[in-house]
């Protein structure tokens, strides 16, 4: 699989604490196969952020890597929208 194939998805930063990891919820609709309704099922991805670029409330753009740990296994590509809250240190 090259490069450009790699799975992409856009989701909100929900945690920032770790050095050099953020955790990433994304949210996508699918339908429930008993009651046929559309539900919400969110996925919390590990991303890696080598220069801890995203905060908590950012929106970002994440794509596949190879394991760089345990549980890590996306990397940051960008950071599509900024959070409106400024965090006070």
């Amino acid at each position: 699989m090259n490069r450009g194939q790699r799975k992409s998805v856009i989701g909100i930063v929900t945690s920032d604490k770790m050095q050099k990891t953020i955790t990433v919820e994304s949210e996508r609709r699918v339908m429930h196969p008993r009651f046929r309704k559309y539900v919400r099922a969110t996925t919390r991805y590990k991303v890696h952020d080598e220069a801890r670029e995203a905060h908590v409330g950012d929106k970002v753009r994440i794509m596949e890597t190879r394991p760089l740990s345990k549980t890590k296994r996306w990397r940051l590509v960008e950071v599509v929208a900024r959070s409106r809250e400024v965090e006070q240190p």
